[in-house]
């Protein structure tokens, strides 16, 4: 089992910057995937970014060039640097960890973009 807890979202103006943690439990954290989706208010949940245990990322069209995955194994915990965000990055951003077979979640973390 492998707990999540996400931390970071907030209230930001466009344009400006937020930055994601996720703290995840477990001993192999470093051959996990880890990854961040969101969910905007009725719309189903998308991919965002992930990061592969091998250090391989992959983000969504609409992200990149602004958000960058990163981890830190000797932590457990992965990261989602948010820049020049926009209004339609507004949705609860959940941390995904994959560990072989099963997938789990965070709780998830509200992050709204609005002037």
């Amino acid at each position: 089992q492998v707990q999540l807890v996400e931390s970071g979202g907030g209230l930001v103006q466009p344009g400006g910057s937020l930055r994601l943690s996720c703290a995840a439990s477990g001993n192999s954290f470093k051959f996990y995937t880890m990854g961040w989706y969101r969910q905007a208010p009725g719309k189903d949940r998308e991919l965002v970014a992930l990061h592969r245990s091998g250090g391989s990322t992959n983000y969504a069209d609409s992200v990149k060039g602004r958000f960058t995955i990163s981890r830190d194994n000797s932590m457990n915990m992965v990261f989602l640097q948010m820049n020049n965000l926009k209004s339609e990055d507004t949705g609860v951003y959940y941390c995904y960890a994959l560990n072989g077979g099963p997938e789990y979640w965070g709780q998830g973390t509200q992050v709204t973009v609005s002037s």
